[in-house]
């Protein structure tokens, strides 16, 4: 569907396009089944600290029970990997991964507005955006943090919830290149979460590309009212900046 005949009127198809992207109705248990892969994705995605790491048998299991699927297999190949590690090495791949590389943060709207002042409005967008969900998010981590935006998702829906994800789906396809060209298992994770979102257009792909050729955008200005560095200005480029606790998730049952 990226490739819609000219013929076509622009506005008959765009609305083509909207079709193939709108996410399909789904039934009560498949709901249930997406919310849980949503809510495994956001687990991966959190540091490893003692506490997941004794949690992994059942994470194990909960994936090993999900339906057949892309996003199923894909985290079933992350799982397996993780269960296997002893937690020095989780917690040492986890930083090098995510916290001293910039083209695989987890923090989305760096992606969309880079080190500029219309981050700061995107951050306070979102923050609203759960708030008027009636989601409290108090554990201190900034709203665009993957593993946050995913237990958003699972909470809310395919509609309103995964709408973050979708606005964010040139960041997820970044991060997904870079921890591919890694060679990271994390990169599984990514593939499971892009498996369930519409596929990218052919706008898409081309500024993915040009991310990742250039980078985001990048202004000396502050993250008001977000503090320094994630309370107030953005760090430098390059500069390491250790990442805020996220709030706890809520993980399959038996896993606390």
């Amino acid at each position: 569907m990226n490739d819609v005949p000219p013929a076509v009127p622009a506005r008959v198809r765009t609305r083509l396009r909207a079709a193939v992207r709108r996410p399909a109705r789904l039934t009560p248990e498949e709901t249930r089944d997406r919310a849980l892969v949503l809510r495994l994705l956001s687990l991966a995605l959190q540091y490893p600290d003692a506490e997941l790491a004794a949690a992994r048998p059942t994470v194990l299991a909960a994936v090993r029970a999900l339906p057949p699927s892309p996003a199923a297999t894909e985290l079933a190949a992350f799982t397996t990997w993780f269960a296997e590690q002893d937690p020095q090495t989780l917690e040492r791949h986890y930083v090098e991964t995510f916290d001293l590389r910039r083209r695989s943060s987890l923090y989305l709207t760096y992606y969309l507005h880079g080190d500029t002042r219309r981050r700061g409005m995107a951050l306070l967008t979102l923050a609203r955006r759960y708030q008027a969900a009636g989601w409290d998010m108090s554990g201190g981590e900034l709203p665009d943090h993957l593993p946050v935006v995913l237990e958003f998702a699972a909470l809310a829906g395919t509609g309103a919830g995964e709408a973050p994800l979708r606005q964010h789906r040139r960041g997820l396809d970044l991060i997904h290149r870079a921890l591919e060209s890694a060679g990271s298992p994390y990169r599984h994770v990514l593939a499971a979460l892009l498996a369930l979102l519409p596929p990218p257009s052919r706008a898409d792909e081309e500024a993915v590309a040009k991310l990742a050729a250039e980078g985001p955008s990048n202004e000396d200005v502050g993250l008001d009212p977000y503090g320094t560095y994630g309370h107030g200005e953005f760090a430098p480029p390059d500069t390491f900046v250790p990442p805020l606790p996220a709030p706890p998730a809520s993980r399959p049952e038996g896993a606390r």
